[in-house]
């Protein structure tokens, strides 16, 4: 076994474009993939619980807006499944079936119309998200905020309208409505108009009147400025989101887009590199030779998988040690990360053993290659919520029987602590590497027939 990878280590030394390429392509697909990890879908799938009675009106400056018609608004941006209750809502968020679920709660309306009384409350709106899957977190953040912007804007320009009319009783006076009922302001301009009376004749008792009033205004003016602010105060934000977290949490997307390229990268020469290195003895009649005395067909079919755990294991190091100039990452990780990749290498080199002895040529395989790995990889990259359930459960079974998902989330783990075990992964991956090993021994015995 030394010498058969020896002799499989001179051949791509003695082609060093065919070496290059092998490592710079997979390099250059997973930086691609980095940068385009960060966009989401354009409509995603959202549950919506909508509690607000269908009579309630937004009341702003004593007059009862139309309805917003809310579930239109959001519903035109997001594709909404509408639900009973926020339970049905959680489960629908846990399962994956939805991104996220936004509940509007049965007082939203009226802590709105508070925001103009003298008791003003915070509006919330409740988001329940999944933020086990990283891609999700960005995803949900950017949609609420487009989705409470809007809102957000019209109500700030209602409160700004009602802010400036407290302001103005206190410029101009007037009357004050307070429980059904109405308290007179004297406002600052009559107030400058009794000071002015009072100057010519201060031992007037109407003038002593006068300025009992002043005062009295001067203490409510003080009043009604510290309403006024407050409601000024909301412009910025006068809906706050309350989010929950549900089903655990991710890593940071950097992160994330960090294991994804190391994935590519492993999986792209584990499996080429081996899958064309079989087909290549198969190609080359060298196979009946080797395995008609010097090897058995289980000895050359560990070495093409351990050629491809030893080169993946080396280009993929390299590639993070490369990364840390950028990005700093967790060396004291560097035993999980082996186990990250020399497990999910040798399953990837297996796969690759198993589709190269299917093959009967160098070329066919390599194209046989490309077809399987590239598009498994990025159907692994599909956030559950952002398509239907029948089709996402179809893709969880592709993603499942072949390595790339399970060594993605293996090398996600041992990247960064805190997201969940990679015990998981890594005999998800071990099984993998057992059953395309068990198939490519099957395959092989082809080679001796054809």
């Amino acid at each position: 076994m030394r010498w058969l990878l020896l002799k499989d280590l001179q051949i791509l030394r003695r082609s060093p474009l065919q070496a290059a390429l092998l490592i710079v392509y997979p390099v250059l697909i997973a930086i691609l993939v980095g940068l385009a990890v960060s966009r989401g879908p354009e409509k995603p799938r959202v549950a919506l619980l909508n509690e607000v009675p269908q009579n309630a009106r937004v009341s702003l400056s004593g007059k009862k807006l139309s309805s917003a018609n809310v579930q239109r608004r959001i519903c035109g941006k997001v594709e909404c499944v509408h639900v009973d209750s926020r339970d049905e809502a959680r489960a629908k968020v846990e399962s994956g079936d939805v991104l996220a679920a936004l509940i509007l709660p049965e007082n939203l309306v009226n802590k709105i119309n508070s925001l103009s009384t003298l008791s003003p409350g915070v509006p919330h709106v409740e988001v329940l998200v999944n933020e086990s899957d990283p891609l999700k977190a960005g995803i949900v953040d950017d949609k609420i905020e487009a989705l409470l912007a809007q809102a957000n804007l019209t109500l700030a320009k209602r409160i700004a309208v009602e802010g400036g009319r407290y302001l103005n009783l206190v410029i101009k006076g007037g009357t004050l409505p307070v429980l059904g009922g109405g308290v007179d302001i004297l406002g600052l301009e009559a107030s400058a108009r009794i000071l002015e009376a009072i100057e010519p004749a201060l031992e007037d008792g109407a003038l002593r009147q006068a300025l009992s009033q002043v005062t009295q205004f001067a203490e409510e003016a003080s009043e009604n400025l510290d309403i006024a602010g407050p409601l000024i105060q909301r412009l910025a934000q006068p809906i706050a989101v309350k989010k929950v977290a549900v089903g655990g949490s991710s890593p940071p997307l950097e992160t994330f887009a960090i294991a994804v390229a190391a994935t590519f990268t492993l999986a792209f020469i584990a499996v080429l590199l081996v899958a064309g290195s079989l087909a290549l003895e198969r190609e080359e009649n060298a196979f009946p030779r080797l395995t008609r005395g010097l090897v058995s067909s289980e000895a050359l079919l560990g070495e093409k998988v351990l050629l491809g755990v030893v080169v993946g294991l080396i280009v993929t190091l390299l590639m993070l040690a490369g990364l840390t100039i950028f990005v700093p990452l967790e060396w004291g990780r560097f035993g999980l990360w082996l186990a990250a990749i020399v497990v999910g290498g040798a399953s990837l080199a297996a796969a690759g053993a198993a589709l190269g002895a299917a093959a009967r040529e160098v070329r066919a395989v390599s194209l046989l290659a490309f077809m399987v790995t590239l598009p498994v990889a990025f159907l692994s990259l599909v956030p559950s919520g952002t398509v239907g359930t029948g089709l996402f459960e179809v893709i969880k079974v592709i993603t499942a029987l072949f390595p790339f998902k399970p060594t993605l989330d293996a090398m996600t783990s041992a990247l960064e602590a805190g997201n969940g075990g990679i015990g998981g992964p890594l005999l998800h991956l071990a099984i993998l590497a057992v059953a395309y090993t068990a198939i490519a021994r099957v395959a092989l015995r082809r080679f001796a027939r054809v």
